[in-house]
């Protein structure tokens, strides 16, 4: 079992920003990498970043590149995702998965929220304009 939790989610304005934190910790430790997704209100659940633990390679989604940043401490098993010049848009809950397998080091897969063996609880971001 691998145990997923974020934190650091809030009320921000538009323009403003926030880190979420995400920790991983447990038996089967997520070897292959660990992803951030978000769920706004109604709306399908959408890729925003991934990391990989060995290389730290790291994958956004289109709706963020540019404005987030994903970033890793490999010895505290932490993960942080810093979002900038955040949008009324990034209004969502935002949910941190891990994948245990070690091959998954690659976009098609760090994506796909089926691919994730993990999840946490999620933290709500919330952006006023």
């Amino acid at each position: 079992q691998v145990q997923v939790v974020e934190s650091g989610g809030g009320l921000v304005q538009a323009g403003g920003s926030l880190r979420l934190s995400c920790s991983a910790s447990g038996s089967a430790f997520a070897t292959g990498g660990m992803g951030w997704f978000r769920q706004a209100s109604g709306k399908e659940r959408e890729f925003v970043a991934a990391i990989t633990w060995s290389g730290g390679s790291t994958y956004y989604g289109d709706a963020v590149k540019g404005r987030f940043t994903l970033s890793r401490d490999n010895p505290k098993n932490m993960v942080f995702l810093r979002m900038n010049s955040l949008k009324p848009e990034d209004t969502a809950v935002y949910f941190c998965a891990a994948i245990v397998r070690p091959s998954a080091q690659v976009m098609s897969v760090l994506s796909d929220q089926w691919q994730y063996d993990y999840w946490g609880q999620g933290t709500q971001v919330t952006v006023s304009s």
